[in-house]
């Protein structure tokens, strides 16, 4: 079976406080060994709605002094 998909993206999630589902933004939180831990916020209100971790290659490396 051939691989359709590599990961979702949320564009909507119901929010508790506008008590329906709004457009979200997912935003970086934390860069950890083993992956990047992202929020996603709600448009409307600025609530925290969930969050998911992406655990693909780091995009790049440390940068060190010679």
């Amino acid at each position: 079976m051939e691989k359709s998909f590599d990961e979702f993206n949320a564009s909507l999630l119901y929010c508790q406080k506008c008590r329906e589902a709004m457009p979200v933004r997912e935003r970086l939180l934390l860069v950890l060994p083993d992956g990047e831990l992202y929020d996603y916020v709600c448009q409307g209100c600025g609530s925290s709605v969930g969050s998911k971790k992406d655990r693909s290659p780091p995009r790049g490396g440390l940068i060190t002094a010679p």
